[in-house]
């Protein structure tokens, strides 16, 4: 409740009213109680005096009873009488708030980038180790260096793919990335695809600047995120809330000290943040929570116990309001001396004791003064909300959500050009182009082969040509020689008769004839002598 500018939260024993500077609350704080002490309560109480003032407000809603804040509350007259709030300015009521769900079921779809939650959120989510968070990184470097956006899984995968494809050209430059760490990568992305992530992951990304507003009446919107099916994915909800962090961290600017915060966030089931946290993550969150106040942003985390926060972030929790803890184990009853020591002791009492005997509803407090120490202990009873304690029926809520101006901007998916589109684009040029080259070679080859094949036709039909010639040179000088031959013959028989016709006319018929035929045999011989020389 806000009275007199400040948090009203809480009574004391005495009647005295506790307050929460509005000035500090961006000094962080911590709710922690057991189950059923009254946790939920106190933020609804805390998340309606921030909305009166003025100040958004988120909520992760992990049981499903923080929709009630949406419509007013009933059934506190006991309460409001003991505290003696009529007259005070308490009354039941209704505020505005802004329904998100990761997975659009209970609210408007809430939804990142590939590229906002970055390679070492989602690292965590898949579970990765060192050497593929390594090569998730620079798969992440090889996108921006290239101009090629990831808004979803699918882009993700695609790249991915790009990479152990082109493996030994990306290695020139970024070094080797094993084909086996990136197919272990894609596995991660389809099993992350299959817990939310393929609804999670997309356009139109999520505004914060959508939850820093207020309604027509000055009141800050409270933005409740459902988380029921959410927490189911520990890793999910975890990197999600961090991401937000470290969004807010990086977009707002620098206001140092401010009357009251410009927004408040508050994390259920807080120890889920830090469970399984590599120490180079939990230093991470530790800078976010040290440094986000400057910016005008306090953080409350719920948890059942104080211990399930890391020591380096607890110490930046200045508001702290401690519901009962059980002690049935010498574990617990350690757990419950660290949290009484968390306190400045109050002499009334014994804080550890008070721990243990607290009813519902009532809570150990210390806040913050002005000058920023933290109050003594203080046994306190926690005011009623205002509006309803408990969940929503569907119709309402569907309701709230249609007729919210956001889920115009956030109800329907778009899916712009993006690394999935523009690498399969690269891919068709790639295989046109390679296709291309392995026409043009199988051209120069098919050139080249003819080329081969004409020399080696001209080369045969030359030496065609040159046996021909020489067939025909030998043709000839077989010619001239049979030519000579029958020129000798002819000679050596005219000659060997004209012999014998001269011997014939000295020895008669007979020497004729006997001469005549000797004389042409020796002529022959004579005449065949001289032509081989």
């Amino acid at each position: 409740m806000f009275k007199d500018g400040k948090v009203w939260i809480a009574n004391g024993g005495d009647g005295e009213n506790v307050f929460l500077l509005p000035k500090m609350a961006n000094r962080h704080g911590l709710i922690a109680g057991a189950t059923g002490t009254g946790k939920t309560v106190t933020l609804k109480v805390l998340a309606e005096s921030f909305s009166d003032m003025g100040v958004p407000v988120f909520l992760a809603d992990v049981k499903g009873d923080l929709a009630g804040m949406v419509t007013e509350g009933s059934g506190m007259e006991e309460r409001i009488e003991r505290f003696g709030l009529a007259g005070t300015g308490y009354e039941y009521k209704k505020y505005p708030v802004n329904f998100f769900d990761i997975f659009g079921q209970k609210g408007i779809p809430l939804r990142t980038t590939i590229s906002e939650m970055g390679p070492i959120l989602l690292s965590r989510i898949m579970g990765l180790n060192d050497l593929q968070s390594d090569i998730l990184t620079i798969a992440f470097k090889i996108a921006d260096d290239n101009g090629w956006f990831l808004f979803d899984t699918k882009d993700l995968k695609a790249l991915l793919n790009e990479i152990s494809d082109n493996n030994k050209v990306y290695a020139e430059e970024y070094g080797k990335m094993s084909p086996v760490s990136i197919s272990a990568i894609i596995r991660g992305v389809v099993a992350l695809e299959t817990q939310g992530g393929d609804k999670f992951f997309g356009e139109p990304a999520l505004d914060l600047r959508d939850w820093f507003k207020t309604d027509t009446n000055g009141k800050g919107m409270i933005n409740i995120l459902d988380s029921q099916s959410l927490i189911n994915n520990g890793v999910l909800y975890s990197s999600f809330l961090l991401w937000m962090l470290s969004e807010l961290f990086e977009t707002l600017p620098e206001v140092g000290d401010m009357e009251k915060p410009k927004m408040v966030f508050f994390f259920d089931e807080a120890h889920l943040l830090f469970k399984d946290t590599s120490k180079a993550l939990l230093d991470k969150i530790e800078q976010v929570v040290k440094l986000i106040r400057s910016k005008g942003v306090g953080v409350y985390f719920v948890t059942q116990n104080p211990r399930d926060i890391p020591d380096g972030v607890l110490a930046q929790l200045g508001n702290k309001i401690q519901h009962a803890l059980h002690a049935y184990t010498p574990a617990d009853q350690k757990a419950v001396k660290a949290a009484a020591e968390s306190f400045r002791e109050n002499p009334e009492f014994k804080t550890f004791d008070a721990i243990m005997e607290l009813g519902t509803g009532e809570a150990i407090v210390s806040f913050l003064d002005e000058s920023g120490t933290p109050s003594i202990a203080k046994r306190v009873f926690i005011l009623p909300p205002m509006s309803k304690i408990g969940g929503i029926d569907d119709g309402i809520r569907d309701n709230e959500i249609k007729g919210n101006l956001l889920y115009t901007t956030y109800a329907n998916a778009v899916d712009n050009e993006s690394a999935y589109e523009m690498l399969k684009r690269k891919g068709v040029l790639d295989a046109e182009e390679a296709a291309r080259a392995k026409a043009e070679e199988e051209a120069a080859k098919a050139k080249e082969k003819e080329a081969a094949a004409a020399a080696k036709a001209a080369e045969k039909e030359a030496a065609a040509k040159a046996k021909a010639e020489e067939r025909e040179k030998q043709k000839a000088e077989a010619a001239k020689k049979r030519a000579a031959k029958s020129v000798a013959s002819t000679v050596s028989g005219t000659v060997g008769r004209e012999v014998g016709k001269a011997a014939g006319k000295s020895f008669g018929k007979f020497g004729k004839t006997l001469g005549g035929n000797l004389g042409a045999s020796l002529g022959r011989g004579l005449i065949g002598t001289l032509f081989k020389l």
